[in-house]
């Protein structure tokens, strides 16, 4: 059988097609209007932050004194945001969510002078896209409010009465439920809440008269809490705390030459002892809060000269220059504006802090580093050493483990005056530190009058001012349960249980009596002089001793040295007024009593002394004391002992090493008991259990009568509620 075999060969005809076809472009489509919707969404709302910024500038641009955010998920589940503003209208609640639908202009002339935060009117609608919108509402004079749920744009169905309370509610739940790429990438992020509470704090910190509130969903407590401030330095420290704002430096800007530029710029800069591992930069712009890049890297390189290596600053600016000199439509989320003559602008900015920095900061602090044993080699000794053998600055034989704290109470090794050397008063030193005694005794006997010091008036109102009331009603009225942890006490008032963290509340409470008992202290006399340069060199080489070279040693020598001149200048003030004697060789000898029967740690001597050279603001009075206050009460704090805790899992700290013990593999009865250094373990028992005894039988009574519990002590975690007796007994009930 022959088979008929045949190539498949295109005619001429059909090759020319096929050509044609291939070279033919494609076809443009029109997108439905649901694809050009989701796609302008996924600009708009880039992750759940951005929703948070459009709801809360809509409720700045409504005129809201009030504004409380609540978050559940990172914002997946569920973004609330309420205010006290005007409202919307009954009537505006139907196009409410349809896409540039907006009352803030209504001409394209008008996005020229714009003045409000919003003004495309994309922001509702492109959650409607990736969300499920709910929006309650009441405007003044009605006797209701409104609520209604939008999808895609459009309002679900007539708006239903309810009870409402001034202002607007707006519900964002379940979302990107409809882009799982999305949802999917940033479930598996965990910085999603952290961004909502830094986009809240920075809107605090620039609208002042505007109280923010930002929570998680079910959390009794919020991350932050603001109420209106008096100044901007003390929104900063409501939001970012103490130690941001006391490092500030206020600085202004302007210029009114239209050739170069118009604006005017005030704000916050922090100082060269400020240091943070990332640039913190709050920038609004006519009252928008923007990014700009140039400004930023341009602030960054006047600050690498400055800071040290891998620090950071704090920076916030307000910038206002004419509406038409800024297009704020060029980003889809707002996040970028552009600005007339910017360069003129930032080169201003950038001068102004140079010269601010190279004029204001003359001390430094340095960065803790972890503590080696070679280093720590350089303040060691013998365990034969006398209590009075003068200190050494050779090096010494490696120190062993067991060695690097105090183990026995008999023991002068790890004491602070087995640094100290042995200076023997003479008899015209005697009779001078008797005279000072005398002179202490006559100021105590005949109190000068403080109406000339202002300042002290001054910080005194400050904490009357600030007191939390429903605080101080539970402090003066509780009742002590003990220790929850190293840090917490139990406490309960009424029919209610509280945890109060001890460091936060002893540190208030010895900042206020420092200030009270101001010229009037009582004295703790040294047994031995402590010489300053000596204990200033501990403190910087315990800060870094990382790199022990000769240079790093020269440099600690020279701020040593210069400390201790400065202290030594300044110890008539502190004598006279804090009850801290330096003497004119240099020599700690006597320190305040803050509280009677509490003795500070004098293991942070050294520390104390370099917050007394590096912390406080000598040039203005009222800093002056309010600074050396504050390092006071860090020194006098109730802080956790520096020997672990030897309860519970503390007791692995206390095991001897193998070179240390040697082990009987006979027997097995006694072997813990022979792997724990038992003098050690004695001695932090004891620390730990006399610090017990302070906070039960010092700090607390002390605190009923003199603490004035400021407000901030409500919403940084200083207090805790645990639990309600009412709420515990509605749960038995229900057994």
């Amino acid at each position: 059988m022959e088979v008929d075999e045949r190539e498949d060969v295109e005619t001429p005809e059909e090759k020319e097609a096929t050509a044609v076809a291939r070279k033919e472009p494609p076809r443009i489509w029109r997108l439905e209007e649901s694809v050009v919707n989701r796609i302008a969404a996924g600009e708009v709302v880039q992750r759940p932050s951005s929703v948070v910024k459009e709801l809360v500038e809509n409720s700045l641009d409504a005129g809201a004194t009030s504004i409380s955010v609540v978050v559940k998920d990172g914002g997946l589940k569920l973004i609330q945001v309420s205010d006290n503003g005007h409202g919307i209208r009954y009537e505006d609640l139907a196009i409410l969510c349809e896409r540039h639908t907006t009352s803030k202009l209504s001409t394209f002339e008008d996005l020229q002078t714009i003045k409000s935060m919003g003004f495309r009117g994309e922001a509702l609608a492109s959650m409607t896209y990736v969300g499920h919108v709910t929006v309650t509402t009441i405007t003044e004079g009605q006797l209701h409010g409104y609520r209604a749920s939008y999808r895609d744009g459009v309002m679900e169905q007539e708006p239903r009465p309810c009870a409402a309370v001034k202002g607007t509610q707006i519900m964002v739940e379940n979302l990107f439920y409809n882009m799982i790429a999305r949802r999917k990438n940033l479930q598996n992020s965990n910085d999603d809440y952290p961004k909502v509470v830094d986009l809240i704090s920075r809107f605090a910190i620039h609208y002042m008269n505007v109280s923010f509130s930002c929570r998680k969903h079910g959390a009794n407590r919020a991350d932050v809490h603001t109420v209106a401030a008096f100044s901007r330095l003390e929104a900063i420290r409501n939001v970012y705390g103490v130690n941001v704002a006391r490092d500030l430096l206020e600085i202004t800007v302007s210029d009114d030459n239209p050739a170069c530029s118009v604006f005017n710029m005030d704000g916050f800069v922090s100082n060269a002892n400020y240091a943070a591992k990332k640039t913190t930069m709050v920038l609004f712009i006519n009252d928008r809060l923007v990014e700009c890049t140039a400004l930023k890297r341009a602030i960054e390189v006047v600050y690498s000269a400055t800071l040290p290596k891998a620090s950071k600053p704090f920076i916030y600016m307000s910038i206002n220059l004419p509406p038409e000199h800024v297009d704020v439509n060029i980003h889809p989320t707002k996040r970028e504006v552009s600005l007339l003559n910017q360069e003129s602008i930032v080169d201003r900015i950038q001068n102004a802090i140079e010269s601010k920095l190279m004029s204001s900061n003359t001390t430094r602090t340095f960065i803790s580093q972890p503590i080696n044993s070679t280093a720590i080699c350089l303040f060691g000794g013998k365990k034969e050493t006398q209590p009075n053998s003068p200190f050494s600055g050779t090096k010494s034989q490696k120190v062993p483990v067991s060695k690097m704290v105090r183990t026995d109470s008999r023991d002068p090794f790890g004491r602070l005056h087995a640094y100290m050397p042995d200076l023997s008063l003479s008899q015209h030193e005697k009779q001078s530190d008797l005279t000072s005694v005398r002179h202490a005794v006559r100021l105590r006997r005949n109190p000068r009058e403080a109406s000339d010091l202002n300042s002290l008036h001054e910080l005194a109102r400050e904490i009357d001012s600030d007191v939390h009331t429903s605080l101080w009603d539970i402090v003066k009225n509780c009742t002590y349960i003990g220790l929850a942890d190293d840090t917490f006490a139990l406490l309960q008032h009424e029919t209610y249980l509280y945890l109060m963290n001890v460091v936060n509340v002893s540190k208030e409470l010895m900042y206020q009596q420092a200030v009270r008992k101001f010229c009037h202290f009582n004295a703790i006399q040294l047994s031995d002089p402590a010489p300053i340069q000596e204990l200033l060199m501990m403190a910087l080489k315990e800060e870094d001793l990382e790199s022990p070279n000769e240079e790093c040693d020269d440099l600690k020598k020279k701020i040593a040295e210069m400390n201790t001149e400065l202290l030594k200048q300044k110890g008539g003030l502190l004598d006279e007024c804090f009850c801290i004697h330096i003497d004119q060789q240099g020599n700690l000898l006597r320190l305040p009593v803050i509280l009677e029967q509490h003795t500070p740690d004098m293991d942070r001597v050294p520390e104390f002394l370099l917050s007394l050279g590096n912390d406080v603001d000598w040039e203005d009075e009222r800093e002056c004391f309010q600074t050396i206050s504050a390092a006071i009460a860090n020194f006098y704090a109730m802080h956790p002992p520096i020997l672990p805790n030897p309860s519970g899992s503390g007791i692995q700290f206390y095991k001897k090493t193998k070179d240390q013990t040697s082990y009987d593999l006979t027997t097995s009865a006694n072997i813990e008991e022979d792997i724990i250094d038992q003098d050690l373990l004695a001695e932090a028992e004891t620390t730990w259990a006399q610090r017990e005894w302070s906070i039960q039988h010092v700090l607390f009574p002390a605190m009923r009568l003199f603490l004035k519990p400021p407000k901030v002590m409500a919403t940084n975690g200083t207090f805790v509620q645990v639990a309600s007796l009412e709420k515990l007994y509605k749960i038995f009930e229900r057994c």
